[in-house]
């Protein structure tokens, strides 16, 4: 196991002492084995749990061989439809693995996303750029009614209908969704599309390992299986035998809930390397959508350092003390950049020449670690060796397992969302959805108030 859980920082500053560590490790012990035995709540929801255990080499060889298939059309832009856990796992995955210019350097194929928002110039700018490119679609939902990704499947089905005609079309379309029923599984079903089952005990949130993830991130290019084998290793190194010593699931958990008692309500998550971003987005959607119920729960944010210190720097480091962060360390970058010698130094900065741009980035990161706990944020650091499909599998897993060990010890169910569905049936109503006659009369009345 490569990853490292490091809690000297929050310590040191005196914010979690050894004792109160200690009083949870019983706690998180048994709260990780009923994740396992399925004895907590949400235990419908778990099938992630034991996962990467459980996907087989002819399921990876079968989503490779898609992606085969996809790319020797010589596709230049593969369009994934999805919103929530149904995208962002793999916008986190591939984004942290390509090249930051890949698109401009004109890598084959570009992955870009619909469904995940309802901005009609969004749809509109990717629709006319679709016009000029090679392309297929991967349309990504349980139910095939969920609003945002149906409204944009079924605007861009019938551009690539237009483009190439139905026939052509249903080899260049995709469907990852329900096993036997709703109106995505009835249209693939007729239509004869390629599809891959989205598992009934593994909520959204938690399904970047399941074809939902995997069958983009193969098409970007990448290495699905060394991503599985890192999140299998995880799996490992985070089970139920082991103890609260040697997990550092459960001691991040842990840490989080020693914390939120203190007062830390905020958890801001902590990179220095843009590619991770919307590993951040992701993690966001975890925490926030598993434990933010019932009044309860940390609220999770994000932070690109060293960008963000020129803006939400200040605030952290003296405003509300109500918030802690989670540092993301990666330790050896791929690239090597030197700073060079300047003859006329007017910069100032040929005390650094000869030295790597990453040394400069670390020293960044620890002198802002020490600054912030000095102004009584707490700190807490993970680090992985390097941005590869191996140390993101590990660093997924981790996360999850953690949160739902943290969903358990502020006791919610951190496997449904029931608040989600509030906004959706107030859109139905001011849409005049059929069905909510009710609703539109009685949210109506409301505004005209």
């Amino acid at each position: 196991m490569k990853l490292i859980l490091d809690n000297a920082f929050a310590k040191a500053g005196g914010f979690i002492s050894p004792d109160a560590f200690q009083t949870y490790k019983t706690p998180a012990e048994k709260l990780n084995a009923a994740l396992h035995n399925k004895t907590g709540r949400g235990s419908d929801f778990l099938g992630w749990v034991n996962l990467p255990n459980e996907i087989d080499d002819a399921f990876l060889s079968d989503v490779e061989n898609t992606a085969k298939s996809i790319r020797e059309k010589n596709i230049d832009v593969y369009v994934v439809i999805g919103i929530g856990g149904s995208y962002l796992g793999a916008k986190a995955v591939i984004d942290a693995l390509s090249n930051s210019f890949s698109q401009l350097k004109g890598d084959k194929p570009a992955i870009l996303f619909a469904g995940q928002n309802i901005g009609e110039d969004y749809l509109a700018e990717l629709r006319d750029l679709l016009k000029t490119k090679e392309w297929a679609i991967c349309v990504i939902s349980k139910s095939g009614t969920t609003t945002e990704p149906a409204l944009a499947f079924r605007i861009l089905k019938q551009d690539l209908e237009d483009k190439y005609g139905k026939a052509e079309s249903v080899s260049r379309i995709c469907a990852v969704t329900d096993a036997k029923k709703g109106a995505l599984k009835t249209l693939a079903t007729e239509e004869g599309y390629k599809t891959y089952v989205i598992p009934d005990d593994v909520g959204g949130r938690y399904s970047v390992l399941t074809p939902v993830g995997l069958v983009a991130i193969a098409v970007a290019g990448f290495d699905i299986r060394t991503l599985v084998q890192g999140a299998k290793d995880m799996a490992k190194a985070t089970g139920a035998e082991g103890p609260f010593e040697n997990n550092p699931a459960c001691q991040y958990a842990a840490a989080r809930h020693i914390l939120y008692s203190e007062g830390k309500k905020i958890e801001i998550l902590v990179n220095y390397q843009p590619k991770l971003h919307y590993m951040a987005e992701w993690w966001k959607q975890l925490y926030g959508e598993s434990e933010g119920k019932d009044g309860k729960g940390i609220f999770p944010a994000a932070v690109d350092f060293s960008t963000d210190l020129h803006s939400m720097g200040q605030y952290i480091q003296e405003g509300e003390r109500i918030l802690f962060e989670t540092v993301i360390s990666v330790a050896n970058p791929e690239n090597k950049v030197v700073v060079p010698e300047d003859k006329d130094n007017l910069d100032k900065l040929n005390f650094l020449a000869g030295k790597r741009v990453d040394y400069v980035n670390k020293m960044a990161e620890l002198g802002t670690q020490i600054a912030h706990v000095d102004g009584d944020v707490p700190n807490i650091r993970i680090e992985i060796d390097k941005l590869d499909e191996y140390n993101l599998g590990q660093l997924i897993y981790f996360f999850e397992k953690a949160c739902g060990i943290s969903g358990y010890l502020i006791n919610v169910n951190p496997f449904d969302q029931p608040g989600v569905e509030a906004y959706k049936k107030n859109m139905f109503a001011l849409l005049e959805k059929p069905g909510f006659e009710a609703e539109t009369a009685m949210i109506k009345g409301r505004i005209a108030k």
